[in-house]
């Protein structure tokens, strides 16, 4: 078999094509575990959230029955309202 310069230019322009196609299959396996990792996290910093909003929750009940009033009866309110609506957010 004869091997000419057109051979070895479709050979190369086959393998360069072949080579790209295979960086694109690699960066997009990348991009879905980068984005699967980044949702495991960002679960995680919600869950965490949550706890920080029912622990803040709390302490300004608390202050409220002790007889705080003013400002703590407006966050009180305003946090409440934010978790009933994130709670129907949620449900949808």
């Amino acid at each position: 078999m004869y091997i000419d310069a057109n051979t070895i230019i479709t050979i190369s322009a086959v393998l360069a094509a072949l080579g790209g196609i295979g960086g694109v299959v690699v960066w997009c396996i990348k991009f879905v575990d980068r984005q699967k990792k980044q949702d495991k996290e960002l679960a995680a910093i919600r869950k965490e959230q949550t706890l920080i909003c029912y622990g803040v929750l709390a302490c300004l009940k608390g202050l409220k029955e002790q007889g705080c009033n003013g400002p703590v009866t407006a966050a009180l309110d305003k946090l409440e309202k934010h978790l009933n609506q994130a709670a129907h957010e949620e449900e949808e």
